[in-house]
C-alpha cells in the first residue's frame, strides 16, 4: 500500500512538470518563449517566487519593450488592465500559478 502511494505521487508530480496555459491571447512565438522563461525561472528559484518573477520581468522587459508585470504564487485572485496580445495565465507544478502582461 505504501508504494502504491509513493507511486502515485510521483505520477502526479511527473505530470505536472509542463506549464498549463489558462488564458493567452498572445502571439504563437511570444507565448512559446515566455512560457520556456517561466519554466526556467519557477525551476531556478523553486523557493523564491520573487526573485523568479524579477527574472521574468527583466528578460520580457529586454526583449519585447518595457511595461511588463509579472505575479507568481498560489491560491491569488486578479482583475488587470492589460495591452491587447500581450496577457499570459499559466499554472505551472500543480500549484504555482504564474500571471505575465504588460500595461503602459
Amino acid at each position: 500500500m505504501g508504494e502504491e502511494g509513493k507511486k502515485d505521487d510521483a505520477d502526479y508530480k511527473r505530470l505536472q512538470t509542463f506549464p498549463l496555459v489558462r488564458h493567452s491571447d498572445m502571439p504563437e512565438e511570444m507565448r512559446v518563449e515566455t512560457m520556456e522563461l517561466c519554466v526556467t525561472a519557477c525551476e531556478k528559484y523553486s523557493n523564491n517566487n520573487e526573485s523568479a518573477a524579477k527574472m521574468i520581468k527583466e528578460t520580457m522587459d529586454k526583449k519585447f519593450g518595457s511595461s511588463w508585470h509579472v505575479v507568481i504564487g498560489e491560491g491569488f485572485g486578479f482583475e488587470i488592465t492589460h495591452e491587447v496580445k500581450n496577457l499570459l495565465y499559466l499554472y505551472f507544478g500543480g500549484t504555482l500559478a504564474v500571471c505575465v502582461w504588460k500595461c503602459s
